[in-house]
């Protein structure tokens, strides 16, 4: 059997055994004791409502299936007009069969947890000096840019400037419809391959950046004790260390049982900054959690942050060449300066097919 075949037959199963389940939650949902319990009556009704659109889905696969296998029959004992209707009607039931089985695929992937949040993006300067922070602030113009052709409402939460106008590291909230699936894929050490500014001999150094994706946390999904947090205060600094404000509203947040550290400077307040850094704490040990729970352990964030290192990376922007190659997927487009304008989409889309195949098949 091959793969496609194989596929189809572990999709067809996995939709007789959820019709069967879709009749029973009727079942249930009519059955008066279970009314009488509102907390499982509602549990009913949410899973009655997440089946119904499968089902109905599945009954006319099943019928436009047996459509064009009744067509086929058909063809062989016919002539003239009549062979031509039939051959017409194959075609339409082929063509429903394939996009009704398309939908449906894309039904029955396991949902991420994180569908439908807004997201907190996180890039640092890694390795290259200098060159490795202008490469960051290119980084974050380029999904500046994609996030206004995508509609999405972008909010710097903190930003800190290196000596020539780089970003030692900045973090930033996005908001808007489908920002998870399509920004959690960015997460990862990138590399550049230019002359940098820095450069005389006008030769190409490679240098990298980290992008960190998290899903934005609400204040309900993490309980944080207060006793579990360390928090100075300091003097916002800009380029080269030097204070750019005479009070201290520069906060730093470390929550002790985790160690993990959020600092914020870039509001004017110590109370804006504290809240921005208690919205990215959160969101970080969210993100802990789901890895535990998950029993990664972390590794998705390891993953996405690595060393910073130059053979480490999940895209190269190579800018003699005109070329970006995301090694993920192993695609090479030539248009880098559009991607650096914006045009994330030939990455993006490739990246979310890759993903929703290899779902499809069970890998994660």
């Amino acid at each position: 059997m091959d793969v496609d075949r194989l596929r189809e037959a572990v999709m067809l199963q996995r939709l007789s055994g959820l019709e069967h389940e879709f009749a029973d939650v009727e079942a249930r949902l009519a059955d008066p004791g279970v009314f009488a319990d509102q907390d499982k009556y509602r549990e009913l009704a949410r899973r009655h409502k997440e089946l119904e659109g499968i089902v109905t889905l599945s009954r006319e696969l099943r019928q436009r299936t047996e459509d064009a296998a009744t067509a086929r029959e058909m063809f062989s004992e016919l002539s003239g007009d009549d062979r031509e209707m039939i051959r017409q009607e194959i075609a339409e039931s082929d063509a429903d069969v394939q996009r009704l089985t398309a939908e449906l695929e894309i039904l029955l992937i396991p949902k991420d947890p994180n569908e439908g949040r807004n997201v907190i993006v996180e890039i640092r300067g890694a390795e290259g000096g200098e060159e490795a922070n202008l490469f960051a602030r290119d980084l974050f113009g380029m999904y500046q840019a994609y996030a206004q052709r995508q509609g999405w409402k972008l909010e710097v939460l903190n930003a800190d400037v290196s000596d020539m106008g780089g970003y030692n590291e900045i973090t930033f909230l996005l908001a808007g419809d489908s920002v998870w699936t399509r920004m959690k894929h960015e997460g990862g050490p990138q590399r550049v391959q230019r002359v940098p500014v820095t450069e005389s001999q006008g030769r190409i150094h490679t240098s990298s950046a980290t992008v960190t994706v998290l899903p934005e946390a609400a204040e309900v999904e993490v309980d944080i004790d207060p006793n579990d947090l360390q928090v100075d205060v300091y003097r916002s600094s800009g380029p080269g260390g030097q204070s750019v404000n005479t009070t201290d509203s520069a906060v730093r947040i470390t929550h002790k049982p985790s160690g993990v550290t959020v600092s914020m400077q870039d509001q004017k307040s110590q109370i804006q900054n504290r809240a921005k850094a208690m919205q990215v704490l959160r969101s970080r040990l969210l993100k802990l959690e789901q890895d535990k729970q998950a029993s990664e352990l972390s590794e998705a964030r390891r993953d996405q942050v690595g060393g910073g290192g130059r053979s480490e990376k999940i895209r190269t922007y190579n800018f003699k060449e005109n070329r970006v190659s995301d090694h993920r997927i192993g695609l090479t487009i030539y248009k880098l300066d559009k991607v650096l304008a914006g045009e994330l989409d030939d990455v993006s889309d490739a990246l979310v097919h890759d993903e929703q195949a290899r779902r499809l098949t069970g890998e994660p």
